[in-house]
């Protein structure tokens, strides 16, 4: 075999392996949680009452490539009747059609339609600027949140829930929203109910294999 054949050999491989990066696809990570710990705290902090409740109606895909952070998509959906506090009347109320009027408007969402800027900073982790939509009540707007994306390769049998290989894609994320932003009860009860309403996620998505 000549220089130049193993040449064009060599050559023929890497455009081949480079293809074949081009075309792999990101992996589809589902966040409907089977061991069913997926949960988002929010606190309400008003001069007179702090409101601490809890989310666990979760679901949603994201579509992410550990090799190209940038290029994630994807959404994740609360069940507004999901959302808990210890004070039955409390709960009765935030349920109600005065507040987030679960009946008429089911689902929360944010839908992640870019990936502003990202750092690794480490063979798992990414600090990521995330910019979307963020639909309330019915309601949407335009949000930008920071988040931690903690890809976990071969991790899923590990962590529980399911009898299956496969990896882990964790989300991160503390931020806070405005009611009046999404026109529950703006300027109202302002004493007891803050406008701002303190969001902190940690949720992992499964991408069983096979």
């Amino acid at each position: 075999m000549t220089v130049s054949t193993i040449k064009r050999l060599l050559l023929a491989a890497g455009l081949g392996l480079t293809a074949a990066a081009l075309s792999a696809a990101p992996i589809e990570f589902d966040f409907k949680d089977p061991k069913g710990v997926n949960n988002i705290v929010f606190q309400l902090d008003a001069p007179l009452e702090s409101i601490n409740g809890t989310a666990t109606g979760i679901s949603g895909n994201v579509h992410y490539d550990p090799d190209d952070p940038a290029s994630l998509k994807g959404r994740i959906v609360v069940e507004a009747g999901s959302l808990h506090v210890g004070n039955p009347l409390m709960r009765e109320h935030l349920h109600g059609n005065g507040w987030l009027n679960v009946q008429a408007h089911p689902e929360i969402q944010f839908e992640v339609e870019s990936v502003d800027a990202y750092e690794r900073t480490d063979e798992r982790n990414v600090l990521a600027t995330l910019s979307g939509t963020m639909t309330i009540k019915g309601v949407a707007k335009p949000m930008t949140v920071q988040a931690r994306l903690t890809y976990l390769p071969g991790m899923l049998r590990a962590r529980g829930g399911i009898d299956a290989d496969g990896d882990l894609l964790v989300v991160r994320s503390d931020f806070p929203i405005s009611r009046t932003d999404f026109g529950i009860r703006p300027g109202q009860n302002l004493d007891r109910v803050a406008d701002e309403i303190r969001l902190t996620l940690s949720l992992a998505g499964i991408a069983p294999r096979g």
